[in-house]
Order: structure tokens, then C-alpha cells, then sequence
């Protein structure tokens, strides 16, 4: 089997594995969060690439004029709208708008639990194989670029580290899992840790 093969077939195992939502506050659990916050449906998608050295994962670095996260490194996705059903659909349709990723193209071989952000949002990661060629096209004014990051870099649980700045006044700490030039954190680089501690089990 090829070294994509077997990445796959881990990937499928860790899909059959439970796990708990993840949390933006996870690390900061003196965080207190407002009673009946209501949070809204969103769906990103972890869209790996087989190549000959293995799996790459697909990630966006987000435009410098939005509002939301600016020029910072995410998954394709958003928010589910009233045309989706449910955050696959969500983050099938964000991944087409935003990298030009056709839905069709894309096997989905599994989700994990849900992720909280300190934004509002409740994500779902849904993950799935690119088994189509295809040409990466940024979305103007919200994509500023597309690059990939090989499996074995984000499923590393070695790569990640836990730093921290100052958020709403108080010193928020979060997980890293810088990439060369990329700095993958926040929400991103926690859901890929879940990822991590799925295959490690």
C-alpha cells in the first residue's frame, strides 16, 4: 500500500473513533462564558491531497480586509446557511466559493465532534480525500493564498506548542503548529490536534 494508502486507512480508523468537542477556551478553562450564548452552525473542510510522499493537507491563508480572522491560516468553511444541509454541505459549498474545490471531487470519509470558537461559532471538521486533479483558485477578497502542509507535519504531535497573547484584556493561551512561513493556530491548530490525539489512540 502506498504511504497515501496508509495515511487514508488511519484516517478512517480515527473517523470510528469518539472523541470530546474541542473549545477555543479549552486551555483557558477560568474563561467564563455567557448562560444561554447561542452559538451558530459552521462547517470546515480537511481536504488532503494524496501525492507521492503521502497526504497534504489543503489550508487558505485568509485576506488581510476581512473582517473575521484576518490574514490568518484556516480550513475552507463557514457558516451553514438556509441552502445547506447541515455543516458538510456548508463546508463542501465554502471549499467550491473559496478554492474552487467541486464537491464531486471529494470523498468524505468522516466528521469529529463539534469546536467552539471564541467567536460563536460551532464547528464541525469534516474531513475527507480529494480524489479529483483540480486548480486551486482563491476566492477574491477573502482567500490572499492556498498552499498544503503535509500528514505527517500536522498529525506530529511534537510540532504543536501552546503560546498565549492578550484577548478582550486578559492573557488567552492557545495551540500553535507553525508550518514554515504559516502560522497555524487558534482554532485551526486546535481541531488538528483533536485530529492528532484521534490517530494516537
Amino acid at each position: 500500500m502506498s504511504r497515501s494508502g496508509e495515511q487514508i486507512e488511519a484516517l478512517r480508523r480515527a473517523m470510528a473513533r469518539e472523541v470530546a468537542p474541542s473549545s477555543d477556551f479549552d486551555l483557558n478553562p477560568e474563561t467564563i462564558l455567557p448562560a444561554g450564548r447561542k452559538l451558530r452552525p459552521a462547517g470546515v473542510l480537511a481536504a488532503f491531497i494524496p501525492g507521492d510522499d503521502g497526504l497534504e493537507l489543503l489550508l487558505t491563508k485568509r485576506s488581510s480586509r476581512l473582517k473575521h480572522h484576518p490574514g490568518q491560516i484556516a480550513f475552507p468553511g463557514g457558516k451553514v446557511d438556509p441552502v445547506d444541509d447541515g455543516p458538510t454541505d456548508a463546508a463542501l459549498r465554502e471549499a467550491r466559493e473559496e478554492v474552487g474545490l467541486p464537491g464531486s471531487a471529494v470523498e468524505i470519509i468522516g466528521t469529529t465532534a463539534p469546536h467552539e470558537t471564541v467567536t460563536g461559532f460551532l464547528v464541525t471538521p469534516v474531513f475527507g480525500i480529494v480524489r479529483d486533479t483540480f486548480t486551486p483558485i482563491p476566492e477574491p477578497g477573502e482567500v490572499a493564498e492556498i498552499f498544503r502542509v503535509p500528514f505527517d507535519h500536522v498529525t506530529d504531535p511534537a510540532r504543536y506548542s501552546i503560546q498565549g497573547r492578550r484577548w478582550r484584556g486578559q492573557r488567552r493561551l492557545y495551540y500553535t503548529v507553525p508550518y514554515g512561513p504559516y502560522y497555524i493556530w487558534g482554532a485551526t491548530a486546535r481541531m488538528l490536534r483533536s485530529l492528532t490525539q484521534r490517530l494516537m489512540e
